[in-house]
């Protein structure tokens, strides 16, 4: 099975939910929507020429500059992005998958943007989507037990969200 032709195929099957492709990067990558990726990651494990039985890991990323001037020049607008890396063991091929979301739900800061989860899918993902919720703040609707995995359960913040401020003091303990 060739990239194109896999990219070909999930058009045909998902249409408009595949938003983007790269098949010319190191790790080939496909962007859905977010009400889509269940569907396509489910597609992707049980197709018999994807066969992509492995969540490798799920990275978030906060596409924001918080300083004005650079912001300016960035080229991007502040959204967040969820990275699913696949690989197929027996078929020795990898996929990657990208969702883009709102920084904010609904814009408002403080309310966590949302995606599904894959936990379902592969189990795999039952710890990297609680990594993800705890650094970069986004929820997995569904997860069957979201909550932090590194930071202490009192933790404010997501430390990995490009406007976070390390807290002063914890506990007692000084933060900075």
């Amino acid at each position: 099975m060739s990239g194109s032709n896999l990219i070909e195929r999930l058009k045909k099957k998902f249409g408009e939910k595949i938003t983007n492709t790269n098949l010319t990067a190191i790790d080939p990558w496909i962007e859905v929507a977010p009400d889509a990726l269940v569907d396509v990651c489910q597609h992707l494990k049980t197709d018999p020429d994807g066969k992509f039985e492995m969540l490798n890991c799920i990275t978030g990323i906060d596409w924001f500059e918080p300083d004005p001037k650079k912001a300016a020049k960035a080229g991007f607008e502040p959204h967040t992005e969820v990275v699913y890396h696949l690989s197929s063991i027996t078929k020795k091929h990898s996929l990657v998958i990208k969702v883009q979301l709102p920084r904010w739900k609904n814009d408002q800061p403080g309310h966590l943007p949302e995606v599904p989860t894959v936990s379902g899918i592969w189990s795999t993902a039952n710890w990297h989507e609680r990594e993800v919720f705890d650094l970069n703040g986004i929820n997995f609707v569904g997860h069957p037990d979201l909550r932090r995995i590194l930071c202490p359960e009192d933790w404010v913040g997501y430390g990995l969200r490009r406007d976070y401020e390390m807290p002063l003091e914890y506990h007692g303990m000084r933060g900075r």
